[in-house]
This record gives structure tokens, sequence and C-alpha cells, in this order.
């Protein structure tokens, strides 16, 4: 194993996977820690996926931690704390206080925070991360339901999360190059920094990061920097195709589940609408009794059963923000959140027996979901639906899934994702 990659959700795990696979790195993704009996993951890089981004800060830092001891378990030196490239977080947690958790048991005193990812509209300047041109803190996540930014300034919010001292290394000495980047880092060492912040505003940047960071034991960020880690890590060309092949799609019976409420996925669902069938979820109906909640999940599979014999049917939870602000009104933003997962968790059990095998997936939780209902405990990667979104394969079941993050792909990502790979 070359590198091990600790991901604070599922989609996010997979999003950065898919990059490692694009610069031939062999990937597996894992669902949890995996127990000690479990069979050893043959491939380059293995990436474990948690559900450690929303949950409280406790509950992350173990779960964080019990990762990074099996990653060491395989004999992994390089490692990787994935989290969304917007840096999603509260003023408590959980980046800060995880981050903390792993220098602490991979006994390093310096690690750096890299969120961007230009190729999705997410560039860090000067410190401050933007979202196609907005700062954070303006940007469509000012409103984000569960984890809402109003700060653009990522040194500020790791300060605020931990003790960690957190400088900056800016976009003038990213484009001098890596050994520029190391020189400034020593500097910031000297001055009793034990942390930075890296600007990039392009492509080029990561693979430079990715360069000068090749030999440090802890890095965190977006998927961006495993982009330029991957290709720094290789120690010879390898193939793309091949390292995608398990995880290429079947073409059997196709689903799609949307629980995001991201602006992105808004327009996604209407667009998709305006060609398929779909099916909007009744929240009244998820938040009533586990029985009842059984009884509606029948209901809905049986819909999508009956109107499956041409395109994809689409079944939605997700709502405008105004929607949105009304359901967590009437029944409460935590209760309504954990009723639509549990619907969608009864759901995805029920359409596998029902005969789909093809899940095409918008939202972290709903992915998480799913899988788990499915009982999938890993994926092969597979090719690149849109940046940061892979097709990918279970490694214990004839099953696949795109599993997107709520603001990634284009309008039209559903019918994309349906296409031939």
């Amino acid at each position: 194993m070359i590198l091990g990659v600790i991901a604070d959700d599922f989609t996010g795990g997979t999003d950065i996977a898919s990059f490692l696979v694009k610069e031939g790195m062999s990937t597996i993704q894992l669902i949890g820690v995996p127990e000690a009996s479990d069979p050893t993951p043959d491939a380059d890089a293995v990436v474990i996926s948690l559900k450690s981004r929303s949950c409280p800060k406790e509950e992350a830092i173990k779960d964080s931690v019990a990762a990074a001891r099996y990653l060491k378990s395989q004999g992994c030196k390089n490692f990787f704390f994935k989290y969304c490239s917007t840096f999603d977080s509260t003023e408590e947690g959980n980046i800060g206080p995880v981050t903390e958790a792993l220098m602490k048991e991979l006994n390093t005193d310096f690690t750096i925070f890299s969120p961007a990812l230009p190729v999705n509209g997410r560039e860090l300047f000067n410190g401050y991360l933007f979202v196609k041109g907005l700062p954070l803190h303006e940007s469509p996540m000012k409103s984000h339901p569960v984890n809402p930014m109003h700060d653009s300034n990522v040194m500020r919010l790791v300060e605020m999360q931990s003790s960690i001292k957190c400088g900056l290394v800016n976009d003038k000495t990213v484009k001098t190059g890596s050994k520029a980047i190391l020189d400034a880092i020593a500097k910031l060492k000297d001055e009793g920094y034990n942390g930075a912040v890296i600007d990039a505003i392009d492509d080029a940047d990561l693979y430079t990061q990715g360069e000068a960071f090749k030999d440090m034991i802890l890095v965190t960020g977006g998927s961006g920097l495993g982009m330029g880690l991957a290709k720094a890590l290789l120690t010879s060309s390898q193939d793309v195709k091949e390292a995608q092949n398990k995880g290429r799609p079947n073409y059997e019976k196709t689903i799609v589940l949307s629980g995001s409420c991201s602006a992105m996925t808004n327009a996604q669902v209407a667009k998709y609408k305006e060609s398929a069938p779909s099916f909007v979820v009744n929240i009244e109906k998820c938040v009533i009794s586990d029985e009842k909640t059984d009884e509606y999940a029948n209901e809905v599979c049986k819909w999508a059963v009956e109107n499956s014999k041409e395109k994809a049917p689409l079944i939605y939870a997700t709502a405008n923000p105004e929607a949105l602000a009304k359901i967590q009104k009437e029944y409460g933003a935590k209760a309504s959140s954990l009723a639509i997962e549990n619907f969608f968790y009864k759901l995805s059990a029920k359409l596998k027996e029902a005969g789909f095998k093809k899940f095409i997936i918008a939202g972290g939780e709903t992915s998480g979901q799913v899988t788990k209902a499915l009982k999938v405990k890993g994926f092969y990667i597979g090719p690149t639906i849109a940046p940061g979104v892979p097709w990918v394969k279970a490694v214990n079941e004839d099953i696949s899934l795109a599993l997107k993050s709520g603001n990634f792909g284009e309008i039209d990502f559903f019918n994309q994702a349906q296409g031939k790979f």
C-alpha cells in the first residue's frame, strides 16, 4: 500500500479515490474500518470512508484514529485525512479535532491543510477559500443545512476548531515550486507553527504540492491534492484503464436516488425530471413510526419497479432552501434528516430485492445509508463520470454505484451517469 486515506464521508471517499485512479493508482474504497479478519486489500491506495463529518467530535476522533491504526497495521507510511473542498465543519469541528488526534497517533508535529479543488471551482488564495468566484461565506454554503459556513479564512477556521497554530504558504510561493513550499514550511516551524494552509488556484499548484508533500507522514485536504500526491508517489507510470477495469459499471436495472438539498442537486433533479419518471418523498410518511415507514418504502419500491421500463426512475427528497426550512421548522432539522436517511436505508434494501443492481445516488448521508443497506463492504473504483464522481463496483456484490457529493457534477449529471463507460 502506497497511500492510506481516511475520508470523513462516503461520497468524499469516492471523490478522492477517483482522482487517485485517474493518475493510475489502483484503489479500493472500504466502508468503515475493516475487521482484523477481513482480507488484506490488494491495491496501491486504500480509502476508508467514515461517517465522521457531522457526528459528535468524540466519535469522529475515535473512528478516524481506528482507521489510522488499521492502515498502519497494513504497512502504510503515507496518510491523507480527506474532507470536503468547502471545508464543511462547525466552529467546534470536526476537521481540526480529527487532525490533531491523527497528528498525535502518527507522531508528527506538523501537517498541512489543502482543501482546494479548482476543477470544481474551489480555489484557495491568501488562505481564503472561494467557491466559483465567491468567498465561501457568500456562496450557497452559507445556508448549508448541517454545516453552514460563515467564514472563508481557512487558517481562522482551523484555529477556531483546534489548538493547531496555523500559518499560510501563499500562491506566490506555490508557483515558485516544491522546494519553495518546503522552505516556507521550515520557516513556519521555526516560528512555532504546527500547521499551514496551502494556496492553490489551478491543478498545476496541486501537482506542485504533491511533489512537496510526498514524504510527509500526514496531509489533510480535498480530493485535488490526492491527484498531486498520486502522481508524485507512483514510481512508474501506470495504465489508467487497467486501474479502472475492476470498477467498471454493470448494465443492469438502474435507479436514481437523491437526498441532497444542495443548489446543484436541486438543479440536477429538476433537469432529470423533464425526461424521466420521478417520485418525491413525502416527509410526513418518513417521520411516523418505523412500521409505517416500512410500508411506505414498499409502496415507493413498487412504483420504481413499475416505472423502470425505459429511463431509470428518480426518487428524491431534494428540496430548495425555502422548502427545506419549512420542513425543518415543522419536524425538526435532526428528526427530519434522520427520518429521510432511515427511509432511504429501507427503500434501498427493497430495491435490491426487486432486482435493481445499479444505483446513482446524490448526497453523502444518503450514499452512506444506501451502501449500508446494500451490505456493501467496499468498492473497486472505476471510470470517472464527472470530476470527483466515478463509477464504483462493490467488492462483495454484483452492484454498481455512482456516489455524488451534493454540489458535484453538471446539470445533466443523472443522464451522463447512464452513458457507456
